[in-house]
């Protein structure tokens, strides 16, 4: 798969192609419908396909302060969108200039000059341009008149449903990660390099792996069975997700991992956190000791928990 960021670095290999627009924040079973639709197309043409993305998401542009939260990351995005076979991915920045498009002078400059699009695929309540006044009947006038065809893709449900990452949203900061893993179609993960901490975790008797998340906020918050995957072999453990609200806060949210069975230094190490069952929520403790006698109560819940079912992807 091959990213290329921005318009202005398109070339003209790049002309003819099968393609989906939109934000794949989670890549979730909603989307990979789309994407197995594009796939399709593609090999019908006989034309690469193409995802364009943007970055930041809209909403993060427009209400930084009040976006929802990300469910991945644009490194973990363009890895799913690599494995459900996407030749090229456009992200083109999303800023004032962008903003200002006229939804026609989006199709112009994206899909018509830029891309040599072929075909669109896109969801039908899809709406873009300044002001979100394009829409799909938009597209369809516009393909029409430029020469490529627009397909309304087909809506996904699980329980009766529409899956969306909204709803996925949702799911999460419920905890309910048996949904999530129907909804996404694989156990909910995130990805990042462990960085230095406080070292609290060590002073406390339980050595943490500290994960850069680089976000405002988190979809989901609280103590999780989770695993690791550490030099390809997959280790059971047991995270926190959160603000941390018994030591000082910097504002951020944080994602420390305990590895139940592992010695080593990970500091620099990018590592994907596979997240199983939800153990309890977050809790501001009076102490350092109350929180010590917590952190081994959920170190116990999870060596018990792996004992009786090792590398479960959802919960019991």
């Amino acid at each position: 798969m091959q990213l290329v960021r921005g318009l202005h670095n398109l070339r003209p290999r790049h002309r003819g192609c099968v393609a989906t627009i939109g934000n794949f924040d989670g890549v979730h079973r909603g989307h990979q419908a789309i994407l197995a639709r594009l796939r399709e197309r593609a090999a019908e043409l006989g034309l690469p396909s193409c995802v364009v993305i943007f970055e930041p998401q809209p909403r993060e542009y427009f209400a930084p302060d009040k976006a929802p939260a990300r469910l991945t990351r644009l490194r973990e995005k363009l890895q799913l969108l690599n494995e459900q076979g996407v030749d090229l991915v456009l992200c083109l920045a999303f800023n004032r200039r962008l903003r200002e498009l006229s939804a026609a002078e989006f199709v112009h400059a994206t899909l018509v000059e830029g891309l040599g699009v072929r075909h669109l695929e896109v969801g039908d309540d899809f709406r873009f341009g300044c002001d979100r006044a394009g829409d799909f009947n938009f597209l369809l006038k516009a393909g029409a008149a430029e020469g490529f065809t627009v397909e309304a893709a087909t809506t996904i449900e699980v329980d009766g449903e529409r899956v969306s990452s909204t709803r996925l949203r949702q799911v999460l900061a419920a905890g309910d990660l048996q949904l999530s893993e129907k909804l996404l179609g694989r156990p909910f993960s995130i990805t990042g390099r462990v960085m230095h901490g406080q070292a609290l975790g060590r002073q406390l008797g339980a050595p943490t792996a500290n994960i850069q998340l680089k976000r405002k906020n988190t979809p989901l918050s609280g103590v999780f069975m989770v695993s690791t995957e550490v030099d390809g072999v997959v280790q059971p453990a047991v995270a926190n997700i959160g603000m941390r609200p018994s030591v000082e806060s910097d504002g951020q949210p944080h994602l420390e991992v305990h590895l139940l069975n592992f010695q080593g230094d990970l500091y620099g190490r990018l590592l994907r956190v596979t997240f199983h069952r939800r153990l309890r929520d977050e809790q501001r403790f009076a102490s350092l000791e109350a929180l010590k006698t917590a952190i081994e109560a959920d170190i116990a819940a999870a060596r018990e928990y792996w004992r009786a079912s090792p590398f479960t992807t959802s919960q019991d």
